[in-house]
């Protein structure tokens, strides 16, 4: 058989108009098709937005989901996970349930706590010394004091810090509607024995208020090694004086001058050991027994503490003189109906 070179090469050309009749084919289809009516498709409807939280400048509304909790909205709303009472207290809700519509207010809605009823009041406890086993004036047993600190949690009380209620008394923040502030004076080793744990245990901050000379360390004192232990872990230490001398009386035979250099010695050797030993600002005074003057205040005025607190039983509104705070003293042989009576966080206007 020859080898047709012409009848190969028509072969090809052959081939090649096939393919482009075909592709024009194609195209002409394709064109037509479009352009015949098409039988619809029935498509689901789209599923609606639903939107669970619109933000505002001073509120967000938020409906709550599954996973929601008060401590978890705080945090993502109020940049502060503590703050879950403030959700709970403007709803006026213990708990949250999915699909439950609320308000969250982004900034303070009542900060004196004031209410066309009444006002708020903030009522300071007082303690001094703990035992496990015995109780007197001035010594709280250990299972009367831990009886004392779960009634605050059973029943819906906040215990805040100093800081916080001085926020409070001078108009900046709002504080919970049940606020409780604790302190305890002088610097007895039972209070990092006893108090210490038990405040530990329920995640409550407190204040010691140090006499500073009494800090020697020995079995029945607190040493600075407690006492910073303490202060890393919650526990505020500010100034109850040098020696623990009354700032409001003279004594014996002293001048006005003498007086006056000893009580200027009390205030500033205090807190200079304090600041040097905690490496800290002293802002707040516990007078020794209570006692005060229009002096004193000045003094304390002048060397820049903000409050000071007396132990005139009572409780305090904002408007209350920051330094003749009221503060209960807790007493050993005090039931818990004693107790209770020291909680007063509402005063009527009727």
């Amino acid at each position: 058989m020859k080898f047709r070179r012409d009848k190969v090469l028509c072969s090809f050309s052959f081939r090649g108009r096939c393919i482009r009749i075909f592709l024009a084919a194609f195209s002409c289809f394709a064109l037509v098709s479009c352009a015949m009516p098409q039988k619809r498709v029935a498509l689901p409807p789209p599923k609606p937005r639903i939107i669970n939280t619109r933000v505002f400048a001073d509120f967000a509304a938020v409906i709550v989901q599954p996973k929601d909790t008060l401590t978890s909205l705080a945090g993502k709303y109020l940049h502060d996970a503590s703050k879950g009472w403030v959700i709970a207290e403007f709803n006026e809700v213990n708990e949250l349930k999915p699909g439950q519509a609320i308000i969250i207010p982004l900034r303070p809605y009542n900060r004196g706590g004031l209410s066309p009823n009444g006002y708020q009041t903030v009522p300071v406890l007082c303690y001094h010394k703990f035992s496990k086993t015995i109780s007197d004036r001035m010594t709280v047993r250990a299972k009367d004091f831990e009886g004392q600190m779960r009634f605050l949690r059973e029943n819906g009380y906040h215990v805040i810090s100093l800081d916080q209620l001085f926020g409070f008394l001078t108009f900046k923040n709002q504080i919970p509607k049940k606020s409780v502030v604790i302190t305890i004076d002088d610097g007895w080793r039972s209070t990092y024995d006893i108090a210490y744990p038990i405040l530990k245990q329920y995640n409550y901050p407190a204040t010691l208020f140090v006499y500073t000379n009494l800090i020697t360390g020995n079995s029945k004192t607190l040493s600075w090694d407690l006492i910073r232990v303490m202060y890393r872990n919650g526990i505020d230490m500010e100034c109850h004086t040098k020696t623990h001398r009354s700032l409001h009386w003279k004594r014996g035979d002293e001048s006005f001058r003498q007086y006056f250099d000893a009580v200027q010695a009390e205030l500033n050797e205090s807190t200079r050991v304090l600041k040097k030993k905690l490496n800290k600002e002293i802002h707040y005074l516990a007078y020794p027994y209570g006692d005060t003057s229009h002096l004193v205040i000045a003094l304390l005025k002048e060397k820049g503490f903000r409050a000071a607190l007396t132990v005139k039983r009572g409780t305090n509104p904002f408007f209350q003189n920051r330094y003749r705070l009221y503060r209960s003293m807790i007493y050993g042989n005090y039931t818990l109906n004693d107790f209770k009576r020291n909680l007063k966080v509402f005063a009527s206007f009727r």
